[in-house]
C-alpha cells in the first residue's frame, strides 16, 4: 500500500474552515453526553463513525487506513487500558467479599466521621498515591468503589474522585507523562517537571477546599478549612520541592505520603483540643494492616513493576506486531514534526509487563491472603467482566476515535487551529492539552501528540518553550476528568453503567474553570512572572 501524507487543510485550504470539520466528532461526543443523555457505549460509536467519515470523505485518508487506525484504538482501550480497570475492580470485589471492607470502613471512621475529610483523605490523597504508582485509571477504579463502601451517593463518589484525580495526573505512573514530554519536545524532563512544578502546587492547594465545597458548600469549607489547609497545603509543598529538587518521578507518591500523615496527625490533636479523646480503635492495627494489605500491596507490586530491571525482562515476552495498512503509512509533515516523517503503529501486547497484570497478581495474592476460595475468586472475575462489558466498549470506541483523529490529521488541524492564537496561545496551550486528554484519555498521550507543536509554537512566538509544554501536561490534567475513557472507568468502579451522560455534566464546568486557571497562571508566567520558568541546564 502506498504511503499518505497528512494534510492538516484539506478544506479549501483553510485552516478555519478544516478546524470546523475536524471538530465534529468532538462536538457530537459532547453534545450526545451532555444533551441527548446517550449511553457512554451508544455515544462513543456514534462519534467513532463520524470520525471515519470526517478521516475518510474530507481528510481523503484512504479507508482502509481510516479502518485500521480505528481497529488498532480500539485493541489499544482493551490492552492495556481495560485490561486496568478489569483488574482494579476485580481487586476491589475481592477485598469486599473477603468481608474486610468493614475493618476499612472502620478504621476511616476511626480517623474521622466527616464524610468531606473522609472524600480528602481517600479521594484526594489515597487518590494521588495510586496515581503515582499506577495511573491510567487505577485510582478513580479503586477509591470510588471504596467510597460507595464507605456510603457515599454512587454519582457523588464517582466525580468528586474524577475531580480530584486533577493535581496528580502530571506526575502519574512515575512520572510517565513528563518523561514522554520531554522526549517528544527534546526539552529535559526534569526541567519540564520543574515547571509544572511551578503550577500545579496552586491547583493542588485549591483541590480539597473546592471537593468540599462541592459537597457541603461554603459553610463545610468553613467548618474543616484547617484540615483541609493541612492536607492541601502539604500536599502542595511536598508536590513543589520533590518535583523541583528530585525530579518527576516521586512528587505523587511523596506528597500522597506526606498529605495523609499530616491529616491524620491533625485530625487526632485536633480531637485532643477539642477534648475528645479519640476512641479505642475497632481493630487491633494488625487487623487494620491486614485489611488495607491489597492497597498496600497493589503500590509495592506496581512500584515493583516499573523498576528498569524488571521492565527490560519482561520486554522479552511483549508480543510487538506491526499494525497492518498503517505502520509507516502515514506521513507526519511540519509543523507537527520538525520534518516530515512516517507515524509508526505497533501494537504492543505486553502480557506479563502490563499494569493491569501486576493488579490483577495483586488481586490474586490478596484473595489467597484473605482466604477467598478459588472458585468464588473464579465467580467474581467472570462477574467483573460481565459488569463491564459496556464500559469496555466505550473505551475501546473512544480510543478508536482518538487514533482515528490522530492518523487522519484531525488531531492536528484542531492544534495548529490552538497554535493560530498568537500571542494569546500561552492561554491556549493549556485548552490544547486539555483537549488532547479529553481525546486520548491520557495526559502521556496529549503529550506524545502536542508536545512537540507545543515547542515549536512557542519558539514562532517568542515565548520559553518549557513553559507551554510544561502547559500541556498541567492543562492535560483538568481534562482527565471529563474524558469519557476516565467516566466509563468511574462507572464501572461505582456501578452506574448507563449514566455517563450524568457524570460528564456533573464535571464538565469543573474541568473548564481548572483548565482557564492554569491558562491564565501559564499566561502571567508568560509575560509578567517570567522568573518562575527554569533554566534549561548547561550542556
Amino acid at each position: 500500500m502506498p504511503q499518505w501524507a497528512q494534510d492538516y487543510t484539506p478544506i479549501a485550504d483553510s485552516l478555519w474552515w478544516s478546524t470546523l470539520i475536524a471538530a465534529l466528532p468532538l462536538a457530537s461526543l459532547m453534545a450526545s453526553l451532555a444533551l441527548l443523555r446517550m449511553r457512554g457505549h451508544v455515544a462513543a460509536v456514534l462519534a467513532l463513525s463520524i470520525a471515519l467519515l470526517v478521516a475518510i470523505l474530507a481528510y481523503r485518508m484512504p479507508p482502509a487506513m481510516a479502518v485500521s487506525a480505528a481497529i488498532y484504538g480500539f485493541l489499544y482501550g482493551l490492552w492495556p487500558i481495560a485490561w486496568i480497570v478489569v483488574g482494579a475492580v476485580f481487586l476491589y470485589r475481592v477485598v469486599v467479599h473477603s468481608g474486610q471492607f468493614e475493618v476499612i470502613r472502620a478504621s476511616v471512621l476511626h480517623i474521622t466521621a466527616d464524610k468531606r475529610l473522609q472524600m480528602v483523605l481517600i479521594g484526594y490523597a489515597f487518590g494521588a498515591f495510586l496515581e503515582g504508582a499506577a495511573g491510567f485509571g487505577t485510582p478513580v477504579a479503586i477509591t470510588a468503589g471504596l467510597l460507595v463502601g464507605l456510603g457515599f451517593n454512587p454519582v457523588y463518589a464517582a466525580g468528586l474522585c474524577l475531580i480530584a484525580n486533577t493535581a496528580p495526573v502530571a506526575f502519574g505512573a512515575l512520572g510517565l507523562p513528563v518523561i514522554v514530554a520531554g522526549k517528544v519536545s527534546g526539552i529535559e524532563p526534569f526541567v519540564i517537571g520543574q515547571m509544572a512544578g511551578r503550577q500545579l502546587p496552586l491547583l493542588s492547594l485549591l483541590l480539597p477546599f473546592w471537593l468540599v465545597a462541592v459537597m457541603d458548600g461554603w459553610s463545610g469549607v468553613r467548618a474543616t478549612w484547617r484540615a483541609i489547609l493541612v492536607a492541601g497545603g502539604s500536599f502542595a509543598l511536598t508536590q513543589f520541592l520533590t518535583s523541583n529538587h528530585l525530579g518527576p518521578e516521586l512528587p505523587d507518591i511523596a506528597s500522597a505520603m506526606v498529605s495523609l500523615l499530616a491529616t491524620t496527625l491533625f485530625l487526632r490533636c485536633q480531637s485532643r483540643r477539642n477534648g475528645r479523646a479519640p476512641a479505642a480503635a475497632p481493630y487491633s492495627g494488625f487487623w487494620v494492616l491486614r485489611a488495607w494489605g491489597p492497597f498496600i500491596g497493589l503500590t509495592v507490586i506496581v512500584t515493583i513493576w516499573t523498576l528498569p530491571s524488571v521492565k527490560q525482562y519482561m520486554q522479552q515476552y511483549t508480543l510487538a506486531v506491526a499494525v497492518p495498512g498503517l505502520h509507516g503509512l502515514v506521513i507526519k509533515s511540519a509543523p507537527i514534526v520538525p520534518s516530515p516523517m512516517p507515524y509508526e503503529a505497533i501494537f504492543k501486547l505486553d502480557l506479563l509487563g502490563a499494569t493491569g497484570t501486576a493488579i490483577l497478581v495483586t488481586a490474586l495474592l490478596s484473595a489467597v491472603m484473605l482466604r477467598v476460595p478459588a472458585r468464588a475468586c473464579a465467580g467474581l472475575f467472570a462477574a467483573t467482566l460481565r459488569e463491564l462489558s459496556p464500559p469496555i466498549v466505550t473505551i475501546g470506541s473512544v480510543l478508536a476515535l482518538a487514533f482515528v483523529a490522530n492518523y487522519s490529521g484531525m488531531s492536528s488541524t484542531l492544534g495548529l487551529a490552538f497554535a493560530a492564537s498568537g500571542a494569546l496561545f500561552p492561554l491556549f496551550s493549556a485548552f490544547l492539552g486539555w483537549l488532547g486528554v479529553f481525546l486520548t484519555g491520557s495526559d502521556t498521550a496529549s503529550n506524545a501528540l502536542f508536545g512537540n507543536l507545543q515547542r515549536v509554537t512557542a519558539e514562532q512566538i517568542g515565548v520559553d518553550p518549557i513553559l507551554t509544554v510544561a502547559a500541556n501536561t498541567t492543562g492535560g490534567v483538568t481534562g482527565k476528568m471529563i474524558s469519557p475513557q476516565s467516566i466509563a472507568v468511574a462507572c464501572a468502579a461505582a456501578r452506574l453503567t448507563g449514566r455517563e451522560a450524568e457524570l460528564f455534566r456533573f464535571t464538565l464546568r469543573h474541568s473548564l474553570i481548572f483548565a482557564l486557571l492554569i491558562g491564565l497562571l501559564t499566561c502571567l508566567q508568560s509575560y509578567v512572572l517570567t522568573w518562575m520558568i527554569p533554566a534549561l541546564p548547561a550542556q
